[in-house]
């Protein structure tokens, strides 16, 4: 699937913006004529010129000087048409999914090669870029995120997941010699990653991390650039022939987390356009933006010769309309704790979200979207709904509790047996458990006691295999424990990659 980088936020919101109440807004004209009337029914008639000498007739007509000036009825009629603008219920996007990520699936493909590893850009090439990768990551906080690396020919490092965690390690082991052949290939690069975006039910995007492209390539990249964006790696005012022939757009690389966000904006907007015109969920009512302003304009009204009682009236009974401009549903013009939990959730700051949510609902996702995977299992376990089963059942498989995720999953189906993808989770959960449990009774203790096990037991909740504790022997050596034994596996990522690198070149030609 691609989509159009250089479709950009206003844009979308030309496209989408409309009112849930549009019949509202036939109180505009009534605004504007209230307003008319009033401003200049104080107008008065002009004394004639020949009856009166200048001056005095000047001295003597009230209300002709004042016409220019801000007057109460200006900043009444503002208010007035906030409020009703506001009621209206603008809006341009729908109501955020917690079930679903918020970003689009991308897939980052990095070049590493010789010449990344220049020190021009402190510290060098490939360690920014790395550092803007994981800035990125951090930044679209849960969305689906692939890596590829790619030299003379390209891998995939990390198929697509939502964990950070994951890319992280390996990530870090990419450098020039663990790729088995030099070159710039990225039309190679971009092939992978376009197979693995075809296997997403969203629409994503590719993003290339590099510091030169080929000559060569240039028109392919071109051809993809509904679907591609291009992070340059290079030092301000170095440029690259490749890099300055493509016509898509190039970001250049800055001090400052601004590339980054440009980037996240370009990788989004055609995935906003498809949340927005999904019809699952509801339009997003935006009203209560106008009520702060509405708010604050009632603030000159406790001057002395401005108070219009009925004015404020009125405006307090628009914005008192049910699902009206109200700050979605403050009577006091402050945030509840859950409209502030919104906002943060949507600004990604998901442990702040967690702490402000009394929904227990939106509080568990919040957790869950902050990795707090234990803590939202708990929150969920509290509800007696479908939906929270379902979400129980997600935060206890991302937390290894595949038991629980399976009698989470059979809780949903029983609450609502046609509750959408409980049945495939529960199937997946099953074979999970299933596999582990296989592969702890295919296990013989006896054959791992010279592997020094100091008090190890393992989890075996249908009693499949043996029994996984062993006893060191006395006289012998210290035994370790697992997480010992465990530590003193050499788990360099970067000899892992070297050789699965190798083997896929190998395999290729």
């Amino acid at each position: 699937m691609s989509f159009g980088f250089s479709m950009s936020g206003l844009a979308l919101f030309a496209e989408f913006f409309h009112f849930l109440r549009p019949w509202l807004l036939l109180l505009l004209p009534a605004v504007a004529g209230l307003w008319w009337l009033v401003r200049w029914r104080g107008a008065g008639r002009e004394l004639p010129e020949a009856a009166i000498a200048p001056h005095l007739r000047a001295a003597l007509t009230l209300g002709r000087s004042d016409r220019r000036r801000l007057r109460p009825v200006d900043g009444v009629a503002l208010g007035l048409v906030l409020a009703v603008l506001g009621a209206a219920g603008p809006t341009w996007s729908r109501v955020p999914d917690p079930f679903v990520a918020q970003a689009a699936p991308m897939v980052i493909a990095l070049r590493v090669a010789p010449s990344m590893a220049g020190e021009d850009v402190a510290p060098s090439r490939l360690e920014r870029a790395k550092q803007k990768i994981r800035d990125l990551i951090e930044l679209r906080a849960g969305a689906r995120t692939a890596l590829v690396a790619y030299a003379g020919s390209a891998h995939s490092v990390v198929p697509m997941t939502g964990d950070a965690q994951v890319v992280q390690p390996y990530l870090e082991g990419l450098a020039p010699d663990v790729m088995p052949r030099e070159g710039n290939d990225a039309l190679a690069a971009l092939a992978l990653a376009q197979g693995m975006l075809a296997r997403e039910s969203a629409p994503g995007g590719v993003l290339l991390v590099t510091d030169s492209v080929s000559g060569a390539d240039v028109a392919g990249l071109d051809a993809a650039a509904g679907s591609l964006a291009v992070l340059a790696v290079l030092p301000p005012g170095t440029g690259d022939a490749g890099l300055d022939a493509l016509t898509l757009p190039v970001v250049a690389l800055t001090p400052d987390g601004a590339d980054v966000a440009a980037l996240d904006r370009r990788l989004n907007a055609a995935f906003r356009r498809a949340l927005a015109e999904d019809g699952d969920q509801p339009w997003d009512d935006r009203g209560w933006l106008l009520a702060w302003p509405a708010a604050l304009l009632t603030l000159i009204w406790f001057r002395r010769g401005w108070t219009m009682r009925w004015a404020a009236g009125l405006a307090l009974g628009l914005l008192s309309l049910p699902g009206g401009a109200r700050a979605e549903g403050m009577a006091d013009w402050f945030l509840t704790p859950d409209q502030q939990g919104r906002i943060a959730y949507e600004r990604k700051h998901y442990p702040e979200a967690a702490e402000h949510f009394t929904d227990p609902m939106w509080q568990g996702m919040a957790l869950m979207r902050a990795g707090r995977y234990e803590e939202a299992a708990q929150v969920f376990a509290r509800l007696e709904t479908a939906e929270a089963a379902f979400a129980l059942g997600l935060a206890s498989i991302r937390n290894h509790a595949y038991r629980d995720g399976v009698r989470a999953y059979e809780t949903a189906l029983a609450r609502d047996p046609d509750f959408p993808d409980a049945a495939a989770n529960l199937a997946l959960a099953r074979r999970i458990v299933d596999y582990v449990e296989t592969a702890q009774e295919q296990s013989d203790i006896g054959e791992q006691q010279d592997m020094g096990a100091d008090d190890v037991t393992l989890d075996n909740e249908e009693n499949r295999g043996q029994e996984t504790e062993v006893q060191g022997e006395a006289g012998d050596e210290p035994m370790l424990t697992a997480e010992q034994w465990i530590n003193t596996v050499d788990t360099d990522a970067g000899d892992f990659l070297r050789q699965r690198f190798a083997v896929e070149a190998a395999q290729a030609q």
